[in-house]
Protein backbone atom coordinates (compact mmCIF):
# COMPACT_ATOMS: atom_id res chain seq x y z
CA UNK A 1 0.00 0.00 0.00
CA UNK A 2 2.74 2.52 -1.11
CA UNK A 3 4.54 2.30 2.51
CA UNK A 4 1.37 4.86 3.36
CA UNK A 5 1.02 3.98 7.41
CA UNK A 6 4.82 4.51 8.64
CA UNK A 7 4.81 5.83 12.60
CA UNK A 8 8.23 7.23 12.57
CA UNK A 9 7.51 9.63 15.66
CA UNK A 10 6.46 8.61 19.17
CA UNK A 11 2.57 8.48 19.34
CA UNK A 12 2.32 8.68 23.42
CA UNK A 13 -0.16 11.18 22.82
CA UNK A 14 -3.60 11.73 25.54
CA UNK A 15 -5.89 8.99 23.38
CA UNK A 16 -9.08 11.68 23.84
CA UNK A 17 -11.48 11.83 21.26
CA UNK A 18 -11.74 15.35 18.72
CA UNK A 19 -13.18 17.41 21.31
CA UNK A 20 -12.18 21.16 20.91
CA UNK A 21 -11.05 21.98 24.14
CA UNK A 22 -11.32 25.64 23.57
CA UNK A 23 -13.16 28.59 22.09
CA UNK A 24 -11.77 31.70 19.75
CA UNK A 25 -10.13 33.84 22.03
CA UNK A 26 -10.54 37.10 19.57
CA UNK A 27 -14.30 37.49 20.11
CA UNK A 28 -14.78 37.30 16.27
CA UNK A 29 -17.44 34.31 16.69
CA UNK A 30 -21.39 34.90 15.85
CA UNK A 31 -22.27 31.40 15.99
CA UNK A 32 -20.82 27.96 16.88
CA UNK A 33 -19.12 25.87 14.06
CA UNK A 34 -21.98 24.45 11.84
CA UNK A 35 -21.16 20.59 11.76
CA UNK A 36 -22.17 18.29 8.85
CA UNK A 37 -22.07 14.49 7.63
CA UNK A 38 -20.83 13.18 4.68
CA UNK A 39 -22.50 10.59 2.59
CA UNK A 40 -18.71 8.65 1.87
CA UNK A 41 -18.25 6.51 5.34
CA UNK A 42 -21.14 8.55 6.83
CA UNK A 43 -18.01 11.25 8.08
CA UNK A 44 -19.22 13.78 10.43
CA UNK A 45 -16.89 16.67 10.81
CA UNK A 46 -17.12 20.17 12.35
CA UNK A 47 -15.56 23.90 11.10
CA UNK A 48 -12.64 24.86 12.39
CA UNK A 49 -13.41 28.45 12.71
CA UNK A 50 -16.68 29.72 14.02
CA UNK A 51 -18.84 31.91 11.76
CA UNK A 52 -17.18 35.40 11.56
CA UNK A 53 -18.42 38.79 11.47
CA UNK A 54 -19.91 40.49 8.80
CA UNK A 55 -17.33 41.17 5.93
CA UNK A 56 -14.71 39.45 7.35
CA UNK A 57 -13.41 36.33 5.80
CA UNK A 58 -14.15 32.59 6.92
CA UNK A 59 -11.12 29.87 7.05
CA UNK A 60 -12.28 27.01 5.04
CA UNK A 61 -10.75 24.02 7.50
CA UNK A 62 -13.14 21.18 8.19
CA UNK A 63 -12.23 18.92 11.31
CA UNK A 64 -13.79 15.69 11.11
CA UNK A 65 -15.30 14.44 14.77
CA UNK A 66 -16.47 11.03 13.97
CA UNK A 67 -16.57 8.64 11.70
CA UNK A 68 -14.34 5.93 9.13
CA UNK A 69 -12.44 7.87 6.97
CA UNK A 70 -11.05 6.74 4.03
CA UNK A 71 -7.88 5.94 4.84
CA UNK A 72 -8.72 4.15 7.89
CA UNK A 73 -10.30 1.48 5.72
CA UNK A 74 -7.48 1.63 3.43
CA UNK A 75 -5.38 0.58 6.43
CA UNK A 76 -8.20 -1.96 7.85
CA UNK A 77 -8.34 -3.44 4.34
CA UNK A 78 -4.42 -4.19 3.90
CA UNK A 79 -4.25 -4.96 7.70
CA UNK A 80 -7.52 -7.38 6.96
CA UNK A 81 -8.81 -5.80 10.49
CA UNK A 82 -12.05 -3.96 11.19
CA UNK A 83 -10.94 -0.29 11.10
CA UNK A 84 -9.79 1.03 13.97
CA UNK A 85 -11.67 4.13 15.84
CA UNK A 86 -10.54 7.13 15.47
CA UNK A 87 -8.73 8.97 18.16
CA UNK A 88 -5.82 11.63 18.87
CA UNK A 89 -3.06 9.42 19.13
CA UNK A 90 -2.33 8.43 16.08
CA UNK A 91 -2.93 9.70 12.20
CA UNK A 92 -6.38 8.74 11.00
CA UNK A 93 -6.46 10.47 7.25
CA UNK A 94 -4.19 10.26 4.57
CA UNK A 95 -0.14 11.62 4.84
CA UNK A 96 2.39 12.75 2.65
CA UNK A 97 3.61 9.72 1.10
CA UNK A 98 -0.46 8.95 -0.31
CA UNK A 99 -0.45 12.35 -1.50
CA UNK A 100 2.55 12.57 -3.28
CA UNK A 101 1.61 9.18 -4.31
CA UNK A 102 -1.68 10.39 -5.50
CA UNK A 103 -0.53 12.98 -7.23
CA UNK A 104 2.87 12.02 -8.92
CA UNK A 105 5.01 13.37 -6.71
CA UNK A 106 6.96 11.29 -5.39
CA UNK A 107 10.43 11.50 -7.00
CA UNK A 108 9.82 16.02 -7.34
CA UNK A 109 9.00 15.68 -3.63
CA UNK A 110 12.35 13.82 -2.44
CA UNK A 111 15.04 16.15 -5.02
CA UNK A 112 12.95 19.27 -5.46
CA UNK A 113 12.28 22.16 -3.52
CA UNK A 114 15.06 23.31 -1.63
CA UNK A 115 15.86 27.29 -1.05
CA UNK A 116 12.39 27.49 -2.78
CA UNK A 117 9.45 29.56 0.01
CA UNK A 118 5.88 28.55 -0.02
CA UNK A 119 3.99 31.48 2.26
CA UNK A 120 0.95 30.47 4.41
CA UNK A 121 -1.40 33.55 4.97
CA UNK A 122 -3.78 32.72 7.79
CA UNK A 123 -5.63 35.50 10.43
CA UNK A 124 -4.89 35.67 14.26
CA UNK A 125 -1.81 34.06 15.72
CA UNK A 126 -1.20 30.11 16.24
CA UNK A 127 1.11 30.40 19.52
CA UNK A 128 2.07 26.56 18.95
CA UNK A 129 2.53 26.40 15.00
CA UNK A 130 6.00 25.79 15.43
CA UNK A 131 5.36 22.73 17.55
CA UNK A 132 3.26 21.47 16.10
CA UNK A 133 4.30 21.56 12.73
CA UNK A 134 7.73 19.78 14.26
CA UNK A 135 5.27 17.27 15.66
CA UNK A 136 4.03 16.55 11.92
CA UNK A 137 7.42 16.09 10.29
CA UNK A 138 9.07 13.75 12.91
CA UNK A 139 5.59 11.72 12.78
CA UNK A 140 6.63 11.38 8.67
CA UNK A 141 10.04 11.15 9.04
CA UNK A 142 10.25 14.47 6.85
CA UNK A 143 13.53 16.67 7.63
CA UNK A 144 13.17 19.36 10.59
CA UNK A 145 11.89 22.34 9.48
CA UNK A 146 12.11 25.04 12.65
CA UNK A 147 13.43 28.70 13.18
CA UNK A 148 16.54 27.50 14.11
CA UNK A 149 17.33 26.00 11.12
CA UNK A 150 16.19 29.12 9.11
CA UNK A 151 13.38 26.93 7.38
CA UNK A 152 10.37 27.91 9.23
CA UNK A 153 9.61 31.57 9.82
CA UNK A 154 6.27 33.54 11.73
CA UNK A 155 5.92 37.01 11.41
CA UNK A 156 2.57 39.26 11.96
CA UNK A 157 1.57 41.10 8.81
CA UNK A 158 3.84 44.06 9.29
CA UNK A 159 6.48 41.90 9.30
CA UNK A 160 7.81 41.54 12.99
CA UNK A 161 8.55 37.84 14.69
CA UNK A 162 7.47 39.44 18.01
CA UNK A 163 4.39 41.69 17.25
CA UNK A 164 2.09 39.12 16.55
CA UNK A 165 -1.73 39.32 16.66
CA UNK A 166 -4.24 37.79 19.01
CA UNK A 167 -4.51 34.08 19.27
CA UNK A 168 -7.38 31.89 18.12
CA UNK A 169 -7.87 28.35 18.35
CA UNK A 170 -10.32 28.26 15.34
CA UNK A 171 -7.16 29.75 13.10
CA UNK A 172 -5.07 27.71 14.88
CA UNK A 173 -6.35 24.74 13.47
CA UNK A 174 -6.33 26.28 10.00
CA UNK A 175 -2.35 27.15 10.33
CA UNK A 176 -1.57 23.69 11.62
CA UNK A 177 -4.03 22.01 8.46
CA UNK A 178 -1.78 24.28 6.35
CA UNK A 179 1.44 24.29 7.48
CA UNK A 180 1.38 20.20 7.28
CA UNK A 181 -0.11 20.22 4.07
CA UNK A 182 2.77 22.42 2.89
CA UNK A 183 5.30 20.13 4.35
CA UNK A 184 3.32 16.96 2.76
CA UNK A 185 3.81 17.84 -0.53
CA UNK A 186 7.36 19.81 -0.44
CA UNK A 187 9.49 18.83 2.43
CA UNK A 188 12.56 20.64 1.01
CA UNK A 189 10.71 23.84 0.96
CA UNK A 190 11.04 26.55 3.66
CA UNK A 191 7.80 27.98 5.06
CA UNK A 192 7.25 31.43 6.15
CA UNK A 193 3.68 31.92 8.38
CA UNK A 194 2.45 35.40 7.78
CA UNK A 195 -0.48 35.96 10.17
CA UNK A 196 -2.61 39.06 9.93
CA UNK A 197 -4.30 40.76 12.39
CA UNK A 198 -7.82 39.78 11.81
CA UNK A 199 -9.68 38.37 9.13
CA UNK A 200 -10.60 41.16 6.80
CA UNK A 201 -10.21 41.21 3.95
CA UNK A 202 -7.56 44.41 4.20
CA UNK A 203 -5.60 42.38 6.46
CA UNK A 204 -5.14 39.73 4.75
CA UNK A 205 -4.09 41.40 1.91
CA UNK A 206 -1.52 43.00 3.25
CA UNK A 207 -0.44 39.50 4.58
CA UNK A 208 -0.27 38.51 1.00
CA UNK A 209 1.78 42.01 -0.07
CA UNK A 210 4.26 41.03 2.96
CA UNK A 211 4.16 37.38 2.32
CA UNK A 212 5.65 38.80 -1.30
CA UNK A 213 7.97 41.28 -0.28
CA UNK A 214 9.93 38.85 2.10
CA UNK A 215 10.72 37.28 -1.27
CA UNK A 216 8.09 34.10 -0.98
CA UNK A 217 7.08 33.06 -4.44
CA UNK A 218 4.49 30.73 -3.44
CA UNK A 219 1.31 32.10 -1.30
CA UNK A 220 -1.28 29.91 0.13
CA UNK A 221 -4.19 31.61 1.22
CA UNK A 222 -7.24 28.97 2.52
CA UNK A 223 -10.11 31.58 3.39
CA UNK A 224 -13.01 33.42 1.62
CA UNK A 225 -16.34 35.50 1.74
CA UNK A 226 -18.73 36.90 -0.91
CA UNK A 227 -17.99 38.75 -3.43
CA UNK A 228 -18.46 42.43 -3.88
CA UNK A 229 -17.98 45.46 -6.28
CA UNK A 230 -15.07 46.29 -4.05
CA UNK A 231 -12.92 43.04 -5.46
CA UNK A 232 -11.46 44.49 -8.22
CA UNK A 233 -9.48 47.26 -6.34
CA UNK A 234 -8.44 44.56 -3.87
CA UNK A 235 -7.28 42.77 -7.04
CA UNK A 236 -5.23 45.44 -7.90
CA UNK A 237 -4.21 46.08 -4.00
CA UNK A 238 -3.21 43.21 -3.09
CA UNK A 239 -3.29 39.80 -5.77
CA UNK A 240 -1.47 41.05 -8.62
CA UNK A 241 2.11 39.67 -8.30
CA UNK A 242 3.79 38.67 -11.44
CA UNK A 243 6.15 36.31 -11.14
CA UNK A 244 4.10 35.25 -7.77
CA UNK A 245 2.03 31.41 -7.91
CA UNK A 246 -0.50 32.65 -5.50
CA UNK A 247 -3.22 29.76 -4.87
CA UNK A 248 -6.38 30.27 -3.22
CA UNK A 249 -9.47 27.69 -1.51
CA UNK A 250 -12.39 27.80 -4.06
CA UNK A 251 -14.70 27.25 -1.20
CA UNK A 252 -16.49 24.77 1.02
CA UNK A 253 -20.57 25.65 0.41
CA UNK A 254 -21.29 23.97 -2.64
CA UNK A 255 -21.53 25.97 -5.92
CA UNK A 256 -21.35 29.92 -6.02
CA UNK A 257 -18.50 31.82 -6.29
CA UNK A 258 -16.26 33.07 -3.49
CA UNK A 259 -13.64 35.86 -3.35
CA UNK A 260 -10.40 36.06 -3.59
CA UNK A 261 -10.62 32.84 -5.21
CA UNK A 262 -12.42 34.83 -8.17
CA UNK A 263 -9.63 37.24 -8.44
CA UNK A 264 -8.25 36.91 -12.00
CA UNK A 265 -4.56 36.89 -10.47
CA UNK A 266 -4.92 34.03 -8.49
CA UNK A 267 -4.69 29.68 -9.13
CA UNK A 268 -8.59 29.12 -7.37
CA UNK A 269 -8.45 25.60 -6.00
CA UNK A 270 -11.56 23.20 -5.92
CA UNK A 271 -11.82 20.34 -4.28
CA UNK A 272 -12.18 16.65 -4.81
CA UNK A 273 -12.91 13.13 -2.34
CA UNK A 274 -9.84 11.02 -3.15
CA UNK A 275 -9.67 7.05 -2.82
CA UNK A 276 -7.19 4.70 -3.32
CA UNK A 277 -8.34 1.85 -5.76
CA UNK A 278 -6.69 -0.89 -8.25
CA UNK A 279 -6.21 1.24 -11.53
CA UNK A 280 -2.58 1.53 -13.29
CA UNK A 281 -3.03 5.10 -11.11
CA UNK A 282 -4.03 3.43 -7.94
CA UNK A 283 -6.33 6.59 -7.04
CA UNK A 284 -9.70 7.48 -8.22
CA UNK A 285 -11.74 10.78 -8.02
CA UNK A 286 -14.53 12.71 -7.95
CA UNK A 287 -16.09 16.03 -7.24
CA UNK A 288 -16.37 16.36 -3.77
CA UNK A 289 -20.09 17.56 -3.00
CA UNK A 290 -21.73 16.21 0.24
CA UNK A 291 -25.10 18.40 -0.47
CA UNK A 292 -25.88 21.51 -2.25
CA UNK A 293 -24.42 23.41 0.14
CA UNK A 294 -21.46 21.58 1.42
CA UNK A 295 -18.92 20.79 -1.19
CA UNK A 296 -16.41 22.62 -3.22
CA UNK A 297 -17.10 25.91 -3.93
CA UNK A 298 -17.11 27.19 -7.84
CA UNK A 299 -19.15 29.46 -10.44
CA UNK A 300 -18.89 32.23 -12.52
CA UNK A 301 -17.96 35.71 -10.99
CA UNK A 302 -20.20 38.66 -10.77
CA UNK A 303 -17.63 41.20 -10.86
CA UNK A 304 -13.95 40.17 -11.67
CA UNK A 305 -12.53 40.23 -15.45
CA UNK A 306 -11.90 36.83 -17.46
CA UNK A 307 -8.23 36.19 -17.79
CA UNK A 308 -7.01 36.06 -21.15
CA UNK A 309 -5.95 31.74 -20.76
CA UNK A 310 -9.94 31.13 -19.62
CA UNK A 311 -11.72 30.08 -22.78
CA UNK A 312 -15.10 28.24 -21.73
CA UNK A 313 -17.88 30.17 -23.25
CA UNK A 314 -20.33 29.81 -20.44
CA UNK A 315 -19.05 32.28 -18.00
CA UNK A 316 -18.46 35.94 -19.54
CA UNK A 317 -16.51 36.89 -16.51
CA UNK A 318 -13.70 34.99 -14.06
CA UNK A 319 -15.08 31.11 -13.74
CA UNK A 320 -14.11 29.06 -10.38
CA UNK A 321 -12.27 27.09 -10.69
CA UNK A 322 -8.92 26.40 -12.05
CA UNK A 323 -6.88 23.55 -10.79
CA UNK A 324 -8.48 20.94 -7.94
CA UNK A 325 -7.17 18.39 -5.02
CA UNK A 326 -8.62 16.68 -1.92
CA UNK A 327 -11.15 18.30 0.11
CA UNK A 328 -13.62 15.85 1.12
CA UNK A 329 -13.35 15.44 5.21
CA UNK A 330 -14.43 11.83 4.50
CA UNK A 331 -10.70 11.10 2.46
CA UNK A 332 -9.74 13.99 4.31
CA UNK A 333 -5.50 14.40 5.04
CA UNK A 334 -3.55 13.84 8.81
CA UNK A 335 -2.84 17.28 10.34
CA UNK A 336 -1.10 17.50 14.62
CA UNK A 337 -2.82 20.31 16.31
CA UNK A 338 -2.39 21.28 19.59
CA UNK A 339 -3.93 25.14 20.46
CA UNK A 340 -7.46 25.02 21.83
CA UNK A 341 -7.62 20.97 21.60
CA UNK A 342 -6.40 18.14 23.04
CA UNK A 343 -2.89 17.60 21.56
CA UNK A 344 -3.15 14.95 19.00
CA UNK A 345 -3.54 14.07 15.35
CA UNK A 346 -7.20 14.93 13.64
CA UNK A 347 -8.12 14.55 9.91
CA UNK A 348 -9.12 17.77 8.21
CA UNK A 349 -10.48 18.46 4.68
CA UNK A 350 -12.05 21.41 3.06
CA UNK A 351 -10.45 23.18 -0.05
CA UNK A 352 -8.51 24.77 3.48
CA UNK A 353 -6.77 21.58 2.07
CA UNK A 354 -6.17 21.66 -1.25
CA UNK A 355 -4.98 25.15 -1.77
CA UNK A 356 -1.74 24.72 0.25
CA UNK A 357 -1.33 21.28 -1.65
CA UNK A 358 -1.19 22.90 -4.74
CA UNK A 359 1.12 25.92 -3.56
CA UNK A 360 3.72 23.33 -2.94
CA UNK A 361 3.16 21.73 -6.46
CA UNK A 362 4.46 25.03 -8.17
CA UNK A 363 7.34 24.83 -5.35
CA UNK A 364 8.27 21.61 -6.51
CA UNK A 365 7.87 22.74 -10.50
CA UNK A 366 10.14 25.88 -9.35
CA UNK A 367 10.44 29.56 -9.19
CA UNK A 368 7.89 30.90 -11.86
CA UNK A 369 9.23 32.89 -14.50
CA UNK A 370 9.56 36.79 -14.42
CA UNK A 371 6.13 38.74 -15.23
CA UNK A 372 4.29 35.25 -15.55
CA UNK A 373 0.87 34.75 -13.41
CA UNK A 374 0.95 31.11 -12.33
CA UNK A 375 -2.56 30.87 -12.63
CA UNK A 376 -2.16 30.26 -16.85
CA UNK A 377 0.26 27.30 -16.40
CA UNK A 378 -1.93 24.77 -16.01
CA UNK A 379 -4.18 25.91 -18.90
CA UNK A 380 -1.02 25.48 -21.27
CA UNK A 381 -1.61 21.24 -20.58
CA UNK A 382 -5.27 21.03 -21.16
CA UNK A 383 -6.03 17.49 -21.74
CA UNK A 384 -2.62 16.30 -21.13
CA UNK A 385 -1.75 13.22 -19.08
CA UNK A 386 -0.17 16.42 -16.86
CA UNK A 387 -3.49 16.37 -15.17
CA UNK A 388 -5.97 13.83 -14.05
CA UNK A 389 -9.33 15.05 -15.78
CA UNK A 390 -12.12 14.50 -13.05
CA UNK A 391 -15.01 13.90 -14.59
CA UNK A 392 -17.59 12.74 -12.35
CA UNK A 393 -19.72 14.16 -9.80
CA UNK A 394 -21.74 17.71 -9.22
CA UNK A 395 -21.65 20.61 -6.44
CA UNK A 396 -24.68 21.44 -6.79
CA UNK A 397 -27.06 23.24 -9.82
CA UNK A 398 -26.78 25.64 -12.26
CA UNK A 399 -27.66 27.03 -15.46
CA UNK A 400 -24.50 26.20 -17.34
CA UNK A 401 -24.25 23.00 -16.49
CA UNK A 402 -20.07 22.48 -16.27
CA UNK A 403 -19.64 25.07 -13.62
CA UNK A 404 -21.15 22.76 -11.38
CA UNK A 405 -20.69 19.18 -12.85
CA UNK A 406 -17.63 17.69 -13.60
CA UNK A 407 -17.41 16.96 -17.58
CA UNK A 408 -13.97 15.93 -18.92
CA UNK A 409 -11.94 18.69 -19.99
CA UNK A 410 -12.41 22.28 -18.05
CA UNK A 411 -15.24 22.36 -15.15
CA UNK A 412 -16.11 24.46 -12.48
CA UNK A 413 -15.68 22.45 -9.56
CA UNK A 414 -12.36 20.97 -10.21
CA UNK A 415 -10.91 23.26 -12.95
CA UNK A 416 -8.63 21.01 -15.34
CA UNK A 417 -8.20 18.55 -12.85
CA UNK A 418 -5.54 17.52 -10.44
CA UNK A 419 -1.74 17.62 -10.68
CA UNK A 420 -0.09 14.26 -11.95
CA UNK A 421 3.39 15.37 -11.56
CA UNK A 422 5.10 19.23 -12.16
CA UNK A 423 4.91 19.94 -16.20
CA UNK A 424 1.41 21.36 -16.24
CA UNK A 425 2.89 23.95 -12.89
CA UNK A 426 5.76 25.51 -15.46
CA UNK A 427 5.99 28.00 -16.95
Amino acid sequence: MRGRWSRIGSAALAATALVLAGLATTGQATAAPATAKSSAGKVTWTRACATPAKGRMACKALRVTGGTTAFQKAEAKADDVTPRAADASTPSGYGPSDLQDAYGLTSAASSKGSGETIAIVDAYDDPNAAADLAKYRLQYGLSACTTANGCFKKVGQTGSTTALPTADSGWAEEISLDLDMASATCPNCNILLIEAKSSSMADLGTAVNRAVTLGAKFVSNSYGGGESSSDSSYDTSYFKHPGVAITVSAGDSGYGAEYPAASQYVTAVGGTALSSDSSSRGWSEKVWSTSSTEGTGSGCSAYDVKPSWQTDTGCTKRAISDVSAVADPATGVSVYDSYGVTAGWYTFGGTSASAPIIAGVYALAGTPSTGSYPAQFPYAATGTSALNDVTSGSNGTCTTSYLCTATSGYDGPTGLGTPEGLSAFTG
